[in-house]
Parts: structure tokens; sequence; C-alpha cells
């Protein structure tokens, strides 16, 4: 029974580590659209916002959080500072330097600007018809 016992626990400690968000790309959305209509989450964050760190390493590895996103969204993690153009929504983002070394893309701007200012990190809750329904700046705890 002990045994037993140690092994259950073991194996929801394993579960528990695999559990991870299924992440798409923008460009996947319109194709994953077609099987199944979801509401997108976009999570821009940015690798110098330590709060965007901490939901990455909290937030977004909570096994409750991680299960009810993965039924019921699709979910893009975008570095507002990717340099790469992106398409989406019949449009085409690109990256726009503002220094030798810094920037902001595009898309970033367009999904996480609140109240004409973007704020790390920017949770947007996007519809199956990739109009934006909600907005939420700032750390979010499970």
């Amino acid at each position: 029974m002990k045994n037993l016992l140690r092994l259950i626990c073991f194996f929801c400690v394993i579960t528990q580590g695999f559990s991870q968000l299924n992440l798409v790309s923008f460009e996947q959305i319109d194709s994953l659209q077609k099987i199944e209509k979801r509401n997108i989450i976009v999570f821009t964050h940015t690798d110098w916002c330590r709060y965007c760190q901490s939901m990455k390493s909290t937030t977004f590895k909570n096994m409750d959080v991680v299960n009810f996103i993965n039924a019921n969204f699709y979910f893009v993690s975008f570095d507002a500072e990717e340099k790469r153009k992106i398409n989406f929504n019949h449009s085409e983002f690109t990256f726009k330097p503002n220094g030798s070394n810094s920037g902001i893309h595009e898309l970033a701007i367009a999904l996480g600007t609140i109240n004409n200012q973007i704020n790390y990190p920017v949770l947007c809750i996007l519809n199956d018809k990739n109009e934006i329904i909600m907005q939420h700046t700032g750390f979010l705890n499970a």
C-alpha cells in the first residue's frame, strides 16, 4: 500500500511537471479557427520585463490555469520586440526600431495599447473574428 501511494505521488509530480500551454502562432490561428472556433489569449511580453518573466514561471505553470487555457482558448506568447514580419488578420505587421538596439512590433502596439500607452505584460483576449474583447496590463497570478 505504501509503495502504491508513492507511485501515485510520483506520477502526480511528473504529470504536473509536463503540463504546459499549447502555444500557437498568429499564422496558425485562421486554420485552427476553421477546425474549432475559440477565443484567443495573446500574452505580450518582453525579455527584460520581470513581471512578464514571473508570469511565465508561475501563472502559466499552474496546472489549473494551463488546463483551463488549453481546453478553452488558443494561446499565443508574443515577444513585443519580435523582429520577424507577422501576417495576421489579413494584415502584415513589422518591427519598428526606435533606437540603435530597441523597438517594438506593430502587432504589440495594435494588441497591447491601453489608454494610448503600452505596459508589459499585456493579456489580450480576441474573439474568433480576431476582435479585441478584453485587455489587461500588469501581472496576474494564478
